[in-house]
């Protein structure tokens, strides 16, 4: 139950969170007998729920009788929601079994098969086992616990599987001298049976954990054809409003695929290019037309083709959840009123349909410029999922998808939409914008990838504002990391700024060195790394719209030590398979010093990576054990590929960081050799 009483009389109250998708509309609150107090009964998932109150429409608040929390920037109002049995403290030696914590399924959050190897994954109340085994008929093996959250650990174990022998198994579960066993219908009951016929591993498209993404918003990259340029364009260093334009266009970009090829981008992030009253065009007039501004159809069909032969992939955007107001569908309903066909299309309240604030239809958070779509009404199913279809076969093509307010459409849309994308393109990368946890989204049967805002938000916490520790940094990266099936989390968009947030070097305050220190991040941690435009030449800026400014082309010359950076990051990661597609492991978290240390495997190709945070010089030792890699990495050592320093482990691996520095190591065999002498770093010094 949610209640809040104002200090003075106001008109409306409702409660938004991630319950609903931080709708300000979803949940209204009801005035008490007393005309004082609003309240709301919410039926809620266990486990922690951000929300604010929502007062008269517009103005948040925070509840002033619950704790409240940072949540990546925004402070938010905290309820913990747990289960009944969850009132005793829990306690891995009183024989007592929390049911509502216990969860296995086989859905790739519970079995998921990857790269020849079957990953089983329990959940249990936090601290309430002391041990977990897998059961496969008389073979015990034991679970390691890879994360902890408010209510709930997770174990994990893993075995080679040819996805051919039919499996059947259990858990054995250790409390006190309590021994249970967790199977099919619960606790006491018979096994889990895994039938390779039915089996299907979720599957994402390879190609991406092997790209670096460039993040385009179409205008502000370039300019080329100012033939295109609307009425009032503004100059290209002028200050970004809401509604102004800079004349970006696809002549512009294809004038540059040169310097993104150079740069080492795999592929191309453009936000919208549909037909749009706005400059952001996530409220589409025309999903089948590219706005006449950024250019024509045909001229987008040659800058994808072009950045195809190139070897750049290409994502669009498409906003689903809502469109423009004057989308000829809600023009014909504000002309004709309940008359109109396509009534259904939207969710009207009431009539005459009028464009103004608190409008008679849903809008994007309340939005009267961006109503609200039906997905599920049939002739709007049959337009969205065909416009899919319709750019697909277009000579443009594309290859990715990113989906705006995807938490906010209909799950079955999605169920719909991804098995015709993988017709049309098997290797078609679905990517869902959503700052949480996107889990419910990726189990294999609506999106491939979400929006690694939660990375993002790791990182400026630890870098831009130094208020994590170590210990706290890996524990979030390694917690997102057991969230997701390990192949979801290699295709993640791992991103430290976007059209949405601040620019990264502006919430460092300036500093150069934590910018590079987040990139340097960026790039070696697991998942597809996502340029936002200018982010690698300096550029900075605050929150939308002025994180939308100007490309600074100026800036894109040898001369500039970011791009420089930025340039030596992207070859390091496409020339390592281990940056690219290796397992993460962490090696070492002090906070005392502020150093961290990470490893990347894949086979026995091994990457290192590690971080001073402190602003004095740090030394770090690893010991050897805690190496995965070949025998010939211990012998042979390491190239730290920022520095060049040729590293020879002894009995450990020991490096000396500067302040505010990142070491990326990988094996001195001939490839990094070549890789570092091509950089310019090899030979510079030499360490045992």
């Amino acid at each position: 139950m949610f209640v809040y009483r104002p200090d003075k009389p106001v008109r409306s109250v409702s409660v938004a969170g991630a319950f609903n998708s931080w709708n300000r509309a979803a949940s209204p609150m009801r005035l008490g007998p007393d005309g004082k107090t609003w309240s709301l009964s919410v039926d809620l998932a266990y486990g922690k729920q951000m929300y604010k109150f929502v007062v008269d429409g517009d103005h948040w608040v925070l509840d002033p009788n619950a704790p409240s929390q940072d949540d990546g920037g925004n402070r938010n109002s905290v309820l913990m929601v747990v289960p009944a049995d969850y009132s005793v403290p829990a306690s891995a030696r009183d024989g007592i079994i929390a049911r509502s914590g216990l969860w296995h399924d086989q859905t790739p959050s519970g079995l998921n098969y990857d790269r020849g190897r079957l990953t089983f994954t329990l959940r249990a109340r936090r601290g309430d086992l002391a041990s977990v085994a897998l059961q496969l008929g008389r073979r015990s093996l034991p679970m390691s616990l890879v994360s902890s959250g408010d209510l709930y650990s997770f174990y994990r174990a893993e075995i080679p599987w040819n996805r051919k022998s039919r499996l059947a198994y259990s858990f054995r579960l250790t409390d006190g001298t309590r021994r249970a066993t967790y199977g099919a219908r619960g606790l006491g009951s018979g096994p889990f049976t895994l039938d390779p016929k039915s089996f299907r591993p979720f599957e994402v498209p390879s190609w991406v954990e092997r790209s670096v993404i460039y993040q385009i918003f179409p205008d502000r990259f370039a300019d080329g054809d100012r033939s295109n340029d609307p009425k009032g364009v503004m100059a290209w260093d002028a200050k970004p409003t809401f509604y102004n334009r800079f004349g970006g266009d696809a002549a512009g970009v294809l004038e540059h695929l040169g310097y993104l090829k150079g740069l080492g981008v795999s592929a191309i992030y453009f936000n919208p290019v549909f037909k749009s009253p706005s400059n952001h065009r996530y409220d589409a007039a025309d999903y089948r037309q590219i706005d006449p501004e950024f250019g024509t159809n045909a001229e987008f069909g040659t800058l994808t083709q072009r950045a195809r032969a190139m070897g750049m992939r290409t994502v669009m955007d498409f906003a689903f959840n809502h469109s423009a107001v004057t989308f000829p569908p809600f023009l014909d309903i504000r002309e004709h009123g309940p008359a109109s066909k396509y009534t259904n299309w939207y969710f009207i309240t009431g009539y005459p349909v009028e464009v103004k604030a608190n409008p008679n239809y849903v809008g994007w958070w309340g939005s009267p410029y961006m109503p609200k779509l039906n997905v599920m009404n049939p002739a709007t199913n049959r337009y969205l999922l065909g416009t899919v279809d319709f750019w697909s076969r277009q000579a443009s093509g594309f290859e990715g998808m990113r989906l705006d307010a995807a938490n906010e459409v209909d799950d079955r849309f999605w169920k719909q939409l991804r098995p015709l994308a993988k017709s049309l393109d098997p290797d078609m990368w679905i990517v869902g914008e959503y700052w949480g946890d996107a889990s419910h989204w990726l189990q294999g049967d609506m999106w491939d990838s979400t929006m690694n805002y939660r990375f993002r938000d790791a990182v400026l916490r630890f870098v831009a504002d130094g208020s994590s520790t170590p210990s706290q940094f890996g524990s979030s990266l390694m917690g997102i990391y057991a969230d997701y099936a390990p192949q979801v989390s290699r295709n993640l968009m791992n991103l430290l700024g976007s059209h949405d947030t601040a620019r990264f070097l502006t919430l460092c305050k300036g500093s150069r060195d934590l910018a590079e220190l987040g990139a340097a991040l960026q790039f070696t941690w697991v998942g597809a790394p996502s340029i936002y435009y200018g982010d690698e030449l300096g550029m900075e800026g605050g929150p939308d719209p002025d994180c939308r400014r100007g490309m600074r082309w100026d800036r894109a010359n040898a001369k500039n030590p970011v791009l420089g950076f930025y340039r030596r990051l992207i070859a390091i990661r496409n020339g390592s398979r281990a940056l690219q597609s290796g397992d993460p492991e962490l090696l070492l978290t002090d906070d005392k010093d502020h150093t961290f240390a990470f490893s990347r495997v894949l086979g026995d190709d091994e990457a290192v990576v590690a971080v001073n945070r402190s602003s004095r010089s740090q030394s770090i030792s690893i010991p050897l054990s805690k190496l995965r890699g070949s025998s010939f990495t211990r012998r042979s050592g390491f190239i730290d590929m920022i520095s060049g320093l040729r590293i020879r482990p002894g009995r450990a691996l020991h490096l000396a960081l500067s302040p505010l520095r990142a070491a990326i190591l990988l094996p001195a065999t001939r490839t990094y050799l070549h890789l570092a002498a091509a950089l310019g770093t090899a030979g510079a010094a030499s360490r045992t």
